[in-house]
């Protein structure tokens, strides 16, 4: 049981390491361990695009929708859109 709460899942897939960081840096302002892979394929210049995926634990997933989703809204308040980033 406990190798299936701390096995890492994908929360979310972003275009850059920047916005990878900042949600990183977001979920563990929060209590929430995370981390970005994927950096070196997004920072690769070439006609395929890549992406930088945000890892939580399996634990922590459902806490770390929610905190998303308090991210995007607080980004898009910020932005003055009152829409969804």
């Amino acid at each position: 049981m406990s190798e299936e709460l701390d096995r890492l899942e994908v929360l979310t897939r972003v275009r850059t390491e920047v916005e990878a960081d900042l949600i990183v840096r977001s979920l563990q302002d929060r209590g929430i361990a995370a981390k970005a892979v994927g950096e070196f394929t997004a920072a690769f210049r070439a006609e395929v695009p890549g992406d930088v995926s945000v890892l939580v634990r399996h634990a922590d997933l459902a806490r770390a929708e929610a905190a998303l989703a308090e991210i995007h809204q607080d980004r898009a308040s910020e932005q003055g859109t009152g829409e969804d980033v």
